[in-house]
């Protein structure tokens, strides 16, 4: 199974949840519902963006897969590409900064301006103004990992409240409460939305889809 037909969604069926799981697996579940004469309006999530999901749901089983997977695929073909050339480029730029006698440790050179004091900083530290950079940039990037993840998981609740709840009441609390990182209040802005939204929400921001929430 290709990535996007795997890639986990969930399907409410108005305000109840109807389904949650690989997406073709979720899209074949909305198909059977509205084939059932369902009235109630559907709309498919991407569980890791809280975006919605375009659906073309028309023929069969067979056609609702061929469409998922052509376009994922010419986007992951353009990327690939790019990747490529990306690579092809830096391995240019690798062997034309990497003058005689330079070890090949994979390290490109390129220019970096820093203040006087800066450079100055840089001298004193152990292994000398490169070394104290690579640190300097790993460090970075290993603190701002949760951080990042945080975020995501906040834009993904968002869009789906956004998307599901934005006509309910305490919406815009709810919104500032999920930003502030403040659970509890989180909780009680959506305590009288629909029992699927409100599990669903939490799930999203804070990372269990079963969590129980309050009344």
């Amino acid at each position: 199974m290709s990535d996007i037909l795997s890639k986990p969604s969930t399907a409410f069926e108005g305000s109840r949840r109807l389904a949650s799981g690989p997406l073709i697996e979720v899209a074949l579940a909305v198909k059977t519902a509205v084939e059932k004469g369902s009235s109630n309006s559907f709309l498919v999530f991407d569980d890791a963006t809280g975006r919605v999901v375009d659906l073309d749901l028309r023929g069969t089983k067979v056609d609702i897969i061929k469409r998922l997977s052509r376009h994922p695929r010419t986007v992951a073909g353009r990327c690939a590409a790019d990747r490529t050339m990306s690579s092809e480029h830096g391995k240019e730029d690798a062997s034309e900064s990497r003058g005689r006698g330079r070890p090949k440790l994979g390290v490109v050179a390129r220019e970096v301006t820093l203040l006087p004091r800066q450079w100055e900083w840089l001298a004193t530290q152990p292994g000398g103004a490169s070394a104290a950079l690579r640190r300097l940039v790993d460090e970075a990037k290993r603190n701002g990992i949760p951080q990042q993840q945080r975020r995501a998981a906040q834009e993904a609740a968002y869009r789906f409240m956004l998307a599901i709840a934005g006509d309910l009441p305490g919406y815009e609390e709810a919104t500032r409460a999920l930003f502030a990182d403040d659970c509890p209040k989180l909780e009680r802005c959506i305590a009288h939305w629909p029992k699927d939204i409100r599990t669903h929400a939490l799930g999203l921001a804070f990372g269990s889809t079963d969590r129980p929430t309050r009344k």
